[in-house]
């Protein structure tokens, strides 16, 4: 048992060297959700997120912009079909070139083509739907990064609060283990003048070392919370952050109500479930023809990038793939299953966040009647506390009596600290599920 007793201050100094080494930085909930919005690499994600969404809907333009290709080619033949053409195109024909046997064996040809050809779109309605799943798909993972930002601001305060709950851990210890060190002195003079035994002065002894082992526990969850919070702000870890504000009880504006369907991740999957309609719709336009215009110049010579000669050609196409196995048929039923799939999961998410409110709702109210109670509680064990001591100090106290009071005291006081915790908490939770 002494050398736990004399291993604990060891422990203690080798813990605040290593504190009093790391920077320490003051902090509020304001710079804090700043920081987070700014440097936060789950939001960083999100936005990446939304950005390959706006791509991949920009890609769609194609449905209504020409596909433009320039081409310059160059060959040297005797083959007696491409020579005729190769002179026809760049046209340098003459009488001569109709003699058998020129026609036959021509000598070798050179001919330089350059090209540019267009394709228009006309008439793709299955084109036309995919753009707009697309485009569902953009604006879904908008309000997704949107929804996400609010989920981090919630998980950052969170933090935060964790962070003002550990300091007030530490305050209360500290404040304990200075008053059992103050008993420690006292139950050590009465021992010395023989009206203590020293079994009751042992326990002291105890309770000192278990408020100074709860003390470093509670320094411990503090560097911990900093470093969370840390981590959701991007920031250096070498530092120590110490909350501005303190713990107490906070009200929010606005009592909720009910959850609804405009908050941004709701809005989401409705886009979602917009989004699956257009592709299943856009499956059953594929079994329609397509329309497609297209062009093209093109300038010939016998020489590398000369024109001599030029010629276009304009026209449409109409195409219809009339059967391609049964591909088409197992595909829109593959999307009119994830149709029907979007659906169900949007009615269970909803379902879901209205379970969720209504258990918050009861958890609020229980955080409110726990903190009624845990500071009367507090009350009256403070008043407990401050007779005992007083009495012990007159010697009519039991050692053993006083420490229990001390602990209880320091309970009750932690308690409601971590009451006032939950309750702050439950109501921004509330306000989160809430949020339009």
């Amino acid at each position: 048992m002494k050398n736990i007793l004399k291993s604990i201050p060891i422990i203690l100094l080798v813990l605040s060297n290593s504190l009093a080494a790391q920077e320490i930085i003051s902090i509020g909930k304001a710079e804090v959700i700043s920081n987070l919005k700014k440097n936060n690499l789950g939001l960083k994600i999100s936005l990446q997120e939304f950005y390959a969404a706006k791509a991949d809907y920009k890609q769609t333009n194609a449905v209504f912009l020409p596909n433009i290709t320039a081409s310059h080619t160059g060959i040297s033949t005797t083959n007696p079909l491409m020579a005729f053409g190769s002179k026809l195109n760049q046209g340098i024909l003459t009488q001569n070139d109709f003699n058998p046997a020129l026609l036959n064996n021509p000598t070798q040809t050179q001919n330089f083509a350059t090209k540019i050809e267009i394709q228009q779109p006309l008439i793709n309605l299955d084109g036309f739907y995919q753009r707009k799943a697309a485009k569902s798909k953009m604006e879904a993972m908008s309000l997704k990064t949107e929804r996400t930002t609010d989920y981090m601001a919630l998980e950052v305060l969170q933090a935060y609060m964790q962070l003002q709950l550990a300091y007030k851990a530490i305050d209360v210890l500290e404040k304990a283990l200075e008053t059992a060190e103050v008993h420690q002195k006292i139950a050590t003079n009465n021992l010395q003048q023989g009206f203590m035994l020293k079994a009751d002065v042992l326990s002291v002894d105890i309770r000192v070392t278990e408020v100074k082992n709860q003390l470093q526990v509670a320094k411990s969850n503090m560097q911990n919370a900093s470093n969370y919070l840390s981590f959701l702000m991007n920031t250096k870890e070498d530092v120590v952050y110490k909350p501005s504000e303190e713990l107490t009880i906070v009200s929010f504006d606005k009592e909720p109500i009910l959850i609804s369907e405009n908050r941004a991740d709701i809005k989401a999957m409705q886009l979602a479930k917009k989004g699956y309609e257009a592709l299943n719709k856009a499956d059953k336009m594929a079994f329609l023809p397509r329309l497609n215009a297209f062009g093209s110049y093109e300038m010939y010579d016998n020489k590398l990038l000369q024109g001599a000669a030029s010629g276009y050609l304009i026209g449409a196409q109409l195409s219809w793939d009339i059967f391609k196995g049964s591909q088409r048929f197992g595909k829109a039923q593959k999307s009119k299953a994830a149709l029907e799939k979007s659906k169900l999961s949007y009615n269970q998410y909803v379902a879901k966040s209205n379970l969720e409110f209504q258990k918050a709702k009861r958890q609020l109210a229980d955080a409110k009647n726990s903190l009624e109670l845990n500071k009367l509680a507090l009350q009256q064990s403070e008043e407990s506390l401050r007779i005992r001591k007083n009495r012990f100090k007159e010697g009519l106290e039991k050692t053993a009596d006083l420490l229990v009071s001390e602990t209880q005291f320091a309970q009750k006081e932690l308690a409601y600290y971590q009451t006032i915790y939950q309750y702050n908490f439950t109501q921004a939770y509330l306000d989160f599920l809430t949020k339009e």
